[in-house]
């Protein structure tokens, strides 16, 4: 079962949110893989102590270049690149805008002569670790490396892998299948749609600001149009009550389920300190939140319900 934790922009506490329910699936007796899709600034690790068990480069981003001497300067690469990185020169030739480039291969496809190239680069690190929760997949960006949807898939598919390895159970919600709980990128660029893709359920976790409702209504779009059912939960919402019923209203009439409010809690910090989950630490304000959160999830969501 996949759940897909994702925000706006980072900071939200999407990771907090992520780990947290990591520990309620594992409290359960469930079987849960961790997914951290965050590669530029991954923290799923801080949580959870990942033991190392298989470490591997990965290439999924490689300088593409197109050869001046055979190009037939017909146009296709320009014609069907969505990022716009091929250019033309002022001899009518093409090259290709590196910084630009997404690297998905189509004006490779499309070129007629074949004259278009790609060479490898190593662009960071993936890994297989184990939790104490169980497995996680997770990878980590090169230096001024950028995140791309394919790096996410890479990882995905990693930890489904290793979900589909685990023995299968039988606990509330789960229809007799290890959670994959996906610890999604910020934001609504293709590594988002990459690790909200294919999921069961998506929670959105927004933050009582401007900013933050603005945020809220893009990633709503998105899981809309992919189909996902979602619910939102509000983190550090007594921070600004007006704004928390702002988001909340927004959420309904978006269709989304509200999951919850999470306090304020010092003991986040603490929790942080220690590398462990805030539950772990015992209750407060903000774990009945989470736990409140979880449960309508599993009784509501996955049960067939509503949320």
């Amino acid at each position: 079962m996949k759940i897909a934790i994702s925000s706006g922009k980072g900071g939200t506490g999407k990771t907090f949110v992520a780990t947290n329910m990591a520990f309620l699936a594992d409290e359960q007796g469930e079987e849960v893989t961790y997914l951290d899709c965050d590669v530029e600034e991954p923290n799923g690790h801080l949580f959870l102590k990942p033991v190392n068990e298989r470490t591997e480069r990965m290439t999924v981003r490689a300088p593409v270049h197109i050869d001046p001497d055979k190009c037939t300067q017909c146009g296709r690469c320009k014609e069907v690149c969505r990022f716009s990185a091929v250019q033309e020169t002022d001899e009518g030739g093409y090259v290709v805008d590196q910084a630009a480039c997404g690297g998905c291969g189509a004006c490779d496809i499309a070129c007629p002569v074949d004259v278009i190239s790609s060479e490898d680069a190593v662009n960071g690190k993936w890994f297989v670790s184990r939790t104490r929760f169980g497995p996680m997949s997770h990878a980590i960006l090169g230096h001024a490396e950028e995140n791309s949807g394919r790096l996410v898939t890479l990882v995905r598919n990693l930890a489904v892998e290793l979900a589909a390895a685990q023995p299968s159970n039988e606990g509330p919600g789960t229809n007799g299948s290890p959670h994959v709980m996906i610890d999604g990128s910020p934001g609504t660029g293709c590594p988002v749609i990459a690790s909200v893709s294919g999921a069961r359920y998506a929670v959105i976790v927004a933050e009582p600001t401007v900013s933050g409702l603005h945020d809220l209504l893009r990633v709503l779009d998105l899981t809309r149009h992919f189909g996902v059912l979602s619910g939102v939960i509000v983190n550090k919402a007594d921070l600004n009550d007006e704004m928390t019923e702002r988001i909340e209203e927004a959420a309904r009439k978006a269709g989304a389920g509200l999951l919850g409010t999470i306090p304020y809690d010092n003991a986040f910090t603490e929790a942080q300190i220690c590398r462990e989950t805030l539950l772990e630490r015992g209750n407060s304000p903000a774990t009945k939140a989470v736990r409140s959160a979880w449960r309508k999830i599993t009784e509501d969501v996955l049960a067939g319900g509503t949320a």
